[in-house]
């Protein structure tokens, strides 16, 4: 039997692109090439040699789609990364807004099966980590980025934290 590891679901937008800081300035960090979205410069190229440290299977959670691997995976040094597709709008996905439910939720947990995964997303909510915990029947860490800093060294540190005792107890 092959063991696969966990699944690491990333959202671009405040983990990798911190937004919203009262101050409105971020550091910024040289493009590789020309772009035409200056919130590209606020992605720290520093994140992909994180990220591919973490003993997980990176996915993209995001509503990039698949301009995650065209602008954003060169930026951080990371290959092309699988991407969740979003399944169109619909009256479930509406009622679990409505239920303070994040509309990437019940997606998510879907495409996880049974495997253990990580998210991180700066719109998780408690909500969000309780129907998870009792609709995936593996061990899931929902993790809430404050986006106006992005991922930081305290985040990595709960990741990592969480996927070793995760490699140690799967279940």
């Amino acid at each position: 039997m092959t063991i696969r590891r966990p699944l690491l679901f990333l959202d671009i937008d405040g983990p990798l692109i911190p937004f919203g800081a009262a101050s409105g300035t971020y550091p910024t960090h040289r493009p590789s090439g020309a772009d035409d979205n200056p919130l590209l410069s606020r992605i720290d190229p520093e994140h992909g040699r994180r990220l591919e440290r973490l003993d997980c299977e990176l996915v993209w959670a995001t509503t990039w789609m698949e301009d995650a691997n065209e602008c954003i995976a060169p930026r951080l040094g990371l290959p092309p990364l699988p991407l969740v597709t979003w399944p169109d709008a619909s009256a479930t996905e509406e009622q679990d807004e409505r239920a303070g439910l994040h509309w990437k939720t019940r997606t998510l947990v879907t495409y996880a099966a049974e495997r253990p995964f990580a998210w991180l997303d700066d719109e998780i909510t408690d909500n969000d980590r309780t129907w998870a915990s009792a609709h995936h029947p593996g061990p899931s860490l929902l993790h809430t980025i404050n986006p106006e800093s992005g991922i930081t060294q305290a985040d990595y540190r709960t990741i990592e934290k969480w996927l070793s005792e995760t490699h140690t107890n799967p279940h």
